[in-house]
């Protein structure tokens, strides 16, 4: 059967979707499933129909019964990105937002003021050409010196060609040069009259003429309240009331501070850039007897690549001559060198210390390591943490409310007191020029996306700002034993063969048994058997999830697994009390005796516990499909407050769930590490995944991701979550503090222009700066 799945924009008739999923499901060869929650219609149909001719009849169905939806086949869309190049103001950056999502061609859009990236998804298929040309003129419309550039338009190294400062604000320094030197002129020499007003004109129109166009323009498009409409009419009624050296030194004073204020964006911005700078540039590709330089992307899997003392490890690989240490920290965060030899895998990012490595190459770069981590941390500022939609949502409100209430103090004291109205026209312009929450625009997006690549290089890797918010209200951590407190390193241990059989005859029955499972458990009984395993031996093979396996033999069935294996199919066995792993093997439906496997409790795990304690978590769990005995005795190890112990797969969910209904307000952490526990990381609130030891589908299901199987990195990024909502919240405080005084001596006429300008762009500066100390993870 052939899969399609489209979705149904617009959905909003419960009743509809049904009758549309008993249509569709109506036709020959198509299965349907409308899900109206998430407005999806899976399909799927016999191949022998022609997919133009399924996908014809569908959307007839859908538009009979919803003529207004949109159908989108969810297969087609691919993502756009962009490099919005000179982006300086959070505001426009939002309303760049706004007016590209009006665009027909576009479903969705997102920009990361942080990292500069817009990322569109275009309703179906790509964007067209007139698509892409109108998003790139809103952007220019928006912000004159902002340039949208497709990320595939990247340099060799893969790397973009970013501009330094100075070329992206030479025209800016030099405007500001020379509107001060004109102002002072006219300060400074004895000038008068139409001279003095042409003088500050010119000073005055040089370092804010960009301002009043784009306050221009953005009225015309029925935007009205932002910082530069504010600017411009605080200024321009300076100017009006009389106070025109005060207006145009203003002007220059907030280009100055913005000037400031892109600074410290851009140097956090780049320090966040350098937490992350792990993308290697070039890769030594061997060719016969010689080596050519070649970008990571033009090498295949098979491939040998030279990699030499002092560069990037390009590619994930395995080493196939040389020796070396190898530093991993800017993957894992691991301060000590790892020895790598002959046959050990290596990843990329590792950085090369000293040997001259040959390494076969097994994975693409696109499926790197490193490419995977750029790609997790990349994106994570597209799931926004609470308090940033609030912040957005509070902007959005808070200027139109200054507006009015200047408007008010402008007009209504002086009819009720008979002041004259300039006195109380220059106090709403000091009001207005206060009300800009730039400050909280920019600083707390860069905060969360500082933790984020602050927990990055401690191997922490965090898929979004929510879930960076989430950990401070984690009250339970619930953890899967096998891999993620223990080693998940078996050894056999025991063999005790039962009457009328050999050790020899069951180690290798059992070895052949578990021949075609990859459970370390399997792993652990064919490195014990030792030989060869030939293959043509075993006739059928079925793995019991949850119970064990069933193979046949030559003529032999063999039964290995648990002892609700051996109850489920009638076998007598002894039943083994022991603090291993019990694997019990019968042969033909006689019991032929068991196996005991053994673990180790990782190091750091009991000192997890206990530093999970220490920071308030109240309450832990461990959850194993393991004998209740083992179970409750590492448990006592630990210190885990409560074990649940021989669990199916399916019952760890249900388990999780009922440790939910129990919980009330606080959040869930579940840890776990193998594709079992994948379900389980997708239903709990938030799900760790151990991601070098773990399985594909656990770190892709799950919502952070350990680089180096510590459970003790759990605390590490409670703490870092924890000190970035400090942060976030001081710069709240600060900002909405500051403004707040400043609002009210404005308005009671105890502050100039020249405060209020403090009160906005310095006030920007101060919080940029403190938010650079979230990268700072070190002690954490």
């Amino acid at each position: 059967m052939k899969k399609k799945e489209l979705v149904l924009e617009g959905l909003s008739c419960a009743n509809c979707s049904a009758k549309i999923e008993d249509e569709a499901n109506a036709m020959e060869g198509v299965n349907a499933r409308v899900n109206f929650v998430t407005k999806t219609l899976s399909l799927e149909y016999d191949p022998v129909f022609e997919e133009e001719e399924i996908m014809g009849k569908v959307k007839g169905i859908v538009l009979s019964h919803e003529p207004d939806i949109d159908i989108i086949d969810k297969n087609r869309s691919s993502e756009e990105t962009f490099l919005l190049e000179g982006l300086s103001c959070a505001n426009c950056a939002m309303k760049m937002e706004n007016e590209i999502g009006k665009i027909q061609g576009v479903e969705g859009v997102s920009i990361d003021f942080v990292t500069k990236k817009m990322r569109i998804t275009p309703k179906e298929g790509n964007l067209s050409r007139h698509e892409l040309e109108k998003i790139k003129s809103i952007v220019k419309e928006i912000e004159g010196d902002t340039e949208a550039i497709s990320l595939s338009d990247r340099s060799p190294s893969g790397k973009m060609n970013a501009r330094s400062l100075w070329s992206q604000h030479k025209e800016d320094m030099l405007k500001i040069a020379g509107s001060a030197l004109l102002m002072l002129i006219a300060v400074l020499l004895p000038v008068e009259g139409l001279l003095k007003n042409l003088l500050f004109s010119s000073s005055y129109f040089l370092v804010g003429g960009e301002i009043l166009l784009r306050a221009g323009r953005n009225i015309l498009r029925g935007q009205v309240f932002d910082e530069n409409f504010l600017m411009s009419v605080a200024t321009i009624g300076a100017i009006l009331i009389g106070e025109f050296p005060e207006g145009v030194a203003v002007m220059l004073f907030y280009q100055v501070g913005e000037l400031f204020q892109d600074f410290a964006v851009e140097k956090s911005r780049k320090s966040i850039g350098e937490l992350m700078d792990i993308r290697p540039d070039f890769a030594h590709l061997v060719q016969g007897s010689e080596s050519i330089k070649v970008s990571p992307e033009e090498v295949s899997a098979g491939d040998v690549i030279l990699v030499r003392p002092g560069e990037k490890v390009p590619l994930d690989g395995n080493v196939i001559d040389g020796s070396s240490m190898m530093d991993t920290s800017a993957l894992t965060g691991e301060s000590m060198p790892r020895e790598v030899n002959i046959g050990n895998e290596v990843m990329a990012g590792f950085l090369n210390r000293n040997g001259l490595l040959k390494i076969e190459v097994t994975k693409t770069f696109g499926e790197s390591a490193v490419s995977k981590i750029l790609e997790l941390v990349e994106n994570a500022s597209s799931r926004k943490a609470p308090t940033e939609n609030f912040i957005t949502k509070f902007a959005r409100y808070y200027t139109p409310f200054v507006v009015i209430s200047a408007l008010i103090i402008a007009a209504v004291p002086p009819l009720l007191t008979g002041d004259p109205f300039a006195q109380w026209i220059y106090r709403a312009l000091v009001f207005l020029v206060i009300s800009c929450p730039c400050a909280l625009v920019v600083s707390i997006p860069l905060g969360f996306f500082g933790g984020i690549g602050g927990a990055s290089r401690r191997g922490i890797l965090i898929k979004g700002g929510n879930y960076l918010e989430a950990l401070n209200d984690v009250d339970t951590v619930v953890f899967d034993k096998t891999g993620t407190l223990t080693k998940g390193k078996f050894e056999v241990t025991e063999i005790m063969p039962s009457r009328g059989f050999t050790k020899e005859e069951l180690l290798k029955a059992c070895a052949y048994a578990e021949s075609y499972s990859s459970h370390p458990i399997a792993e652990s009984v064919l490195k014990a058997y030792g030989n060869r395993i030939d293959n043509r031996s075993i006739k059928e093979y079925e793995e019991v999830a949850g119970y064990g396996v069933r193979a046949m033999i030559e003529e032999d069935e063999v039964l290995a697994g648990n002892s609700r294996l051996m109850v489920r199919e009638s076998i007598v066995y002894d039943d083994v009390k022991t603090l291993g792993t019990v694997v019990y093997v019968s042969i033909n439906g006689k019991y032929a005796g068991h196996l005991v496997i053994s673990d180790e409790i990782k190091e750091d795990a009991k000192a997890a516990i206990e530093n999970l304690k220490a920071l308030g978590i109240r309450k832990t769990v461990m959850l194993t499909g393991d004998l209740k005995a083992v179970g409750e005795k590492i448990g006592k190890t630990l210190g885990i407050d409560v074990v649940y112990a021989e669990l199916l797969p399916q019952d760890k969910v249900a388990k999780l769930e009922e440790i939910q209904s129990q919980n009330g307000k606080g959040k869930i952490i579940f840890v776990g590490d193998g594709i079992n526990d994948a379900p389980v990381l997708a239903r709990a609130d938030i799900g760790f995944s151990m991601g070098a030891l773990g399985s594909d589908a656990a770190i892709e299901a799950s919502d952070v991701v350990l680089m180096t199987d510590e459970p003790g990195r759990i605390a590490t990024a409670i703490n870092i979550a924890r000190r970035t909502r400090k942060i976030v919240w001081q710069n709240i405080i600060f900002a909405l503090g500051v403004k707040g005084i400043f609002l009210i001596m404005g308005a009671l006429g105890y502050a100039t222009m020249w405060e209020a300008v403090f009160a906005d762009v310095g006030v920007t500066v101060i919080a940029v700066i403190n938010t650079m100390r979230a990268m700072k993870t070190e002690n954490l």
